[in-house]
């Protein structure tokens, strides 16, 4: 008896000496994930040798931490040992280290095996790949590309910009002179279904925001006062005029809607970083010749894909494309603005790749009458090279793969876009009865080019 007992207290005071680093080191090592299914990952694990806390399977069994290390040691040093007792001892957490032999046997019943031990230099060979995987990860990850503090800050900037001129409520579209559809030309609008469901399987389109040319409130505006660029939203009124137009009863209510989304085109646009830096003339220069593209971008944001329709609130504000075509607006400019809301709806942008975009177009240096275009180019680049970062570094693939690339064809569409709707617009202005409808802001921006 007095010799188990000598036993016990060596073997006792030999795991005083085995650094708990090396332990859970080597536990660590030896360990196998859970079988898939098997266990809920809400419900506690319970070790089958002792009874406490399991952290996974070790050894082919379910068992805590102490008693995985416990049956790599008795292994590795082919103890053997004998129960001071009657060989039958419960083993608890509390007194799993008062029978070694009873809990070795409680082991191997449970099902833990020496044949799933690592050997010394098994386990080295592990330690060295998982500090070699370790390094290729910190070096991949110092290698990914990262948005600089400057460029979150242009995104930070933008996305307020944005969110200080696009109101997701509408509720500015009730100051507006009201729609008015005309049930009279239902063979327009069936004529303008047929077309769009040819390509899309849908119903009618329309264009919300990119409703072309027809301007804004048609408050007394100065246009030479366009240079200004102070334009307060706050003053926005609408005064009703009671002029019939029955062949065009959507023009007054379209033209105070594209006015007003002009003037929230030049709040954001005062919001690009570097743009403030730029003449009033090359200011001017690049929204007139932007703000339709623009427009039409904003209202991606609004275009619903079910029913090719830009719903603003309720119904009132729910346009289609016949509900354009009564402003004044042929399916050659209606038909390809569809396709470009459809095909950039699809692109899934996020918020700030699409406020990004919209910057970059208003910051073309190739729009006609830019003089300092060097300067132009200089923001659009940074713009752009903020875009192209943004993208590898948040957007995940699928996705991002030559999203840029297809950002860019966009605004290629846009410019397509721009000049059907001068077309068309040059039309409207030269009928005095169409062009007393729109606003003095719309005739500024657009051209006032009636005779």
């Amino acid at each position: 008896m007095s010799e188990l007992c000598s036993s016990w207290v060596s073997h006792q005071q030999g795991m005083a000496y085995l650094p708990d680093a090396e332990m859970e080191t080597m536990a660590a090592s030896t360990s196998l994930p859970d079988p898939a299914g098997e266990f809920d990952r809400n419900v506690p694990r319970i070790c089958g040798v002792c009874g406490d806390r399991a952290t996974g399977f070790h050894f082919n069994a379910m068992t805590c931490e102490g008693c995985k290390g416990f049956f790599r040691r008795s292994m590795k040093r082919k103890a053997m040992f004998t129960c001071p007792f009657s060989g039958d001892c419960k083993i608890t957490k509390d007194n799993r280290r008062h029978c070694q032999a009873c809990r070795l046997k409680r082991c191997v019943d449970i099902g833990m095996m020496k044949e799933f031990i690592l050997t010394d230099e098994e386990v080295q060979r592990k330690r060295e790949m998982i500090l070699k995987r370790k390094e290729e990860e910190a070096l991949k990850e110092s290698l990914k590309p990262k948005l600089s503090e400057e460029q979150q800050r242009v995104i930070n900037i933008l996305l307020e910009a944005h969110h200080k001129t696009f109101d997701t409520t509408y509720s500015d579209f009730n100051k507006f002179r009201p729609p008015v559809r005309s049930k009279l030309s239902s063979s327009t609008a069936t004529h303008s279904s047929s077309i769009v469901s040819q390509d899309f399987s849908s119903e009618d389109s329309n264009d919300v925001f990119g409703s072309d040319a027809f301007g804004a409130f048609p408050e007394p505006m100065e246009p030479q006062m366009f240079s200004n660029l102070d334009l307060s939203e706050e003053s926005d009124e609408s005064p009703s005029m009671n002029i019939e137009l029955p062949h065009l009863p959507m023009l007054p209510h379209l033209a105070d809607l594209v006015s007003y989304s002009i003037q929230k085109v030049i709040g954001f646009a005062k919001m690009i970083p570097g743009f403030r830096d730029l003449t009033a003339e090359d200011q001017i220069a690049l929204l007139k010749s932007s703000a339709i593209e623009v427009i039409m971008l904003r209202s991606n944001q609004s275009f619903t894909m079910e029913d090719m329709s830009w719903t603003c609130g309720s119904n009132d504000f729910k346009y289609k494309v016949s509900d354009v075509t009564q402003a004044g607006h042929s399916m050659d400019l209606l038909e390809p603005l569809v396709k470009f809301q459809v095909g950039l709806k699809k692109l899934n942008l996020h918020e700030e790749e699409h406020v990004l975009l919209m910057a970059i177009c208003i910051l073309s240096p190739d729009r006609p009458g830019v003089q300092d275009t060097s300067l132009v180019e200089s923001i659009q680049d940074r713009l752009s090279d903020t875009l192209q970062t943004y993208i590898r570094c948040r957007h995940p693939p699928p996705g991002s793969r030559l999203l840029y690339a297809k950002m860019i064809q966009k605004l290629a569409d846009l410019r397509s876009l721009n000049e059907e709707h001068s077309k068309q617009y040059r039309c409207l202005s030269f009928q005095p009865e169409h062009s007393m409808q729109l606003t003095p802001l719309v005739l500024e921006v657009f051209g006032n080019e009636i005779s």
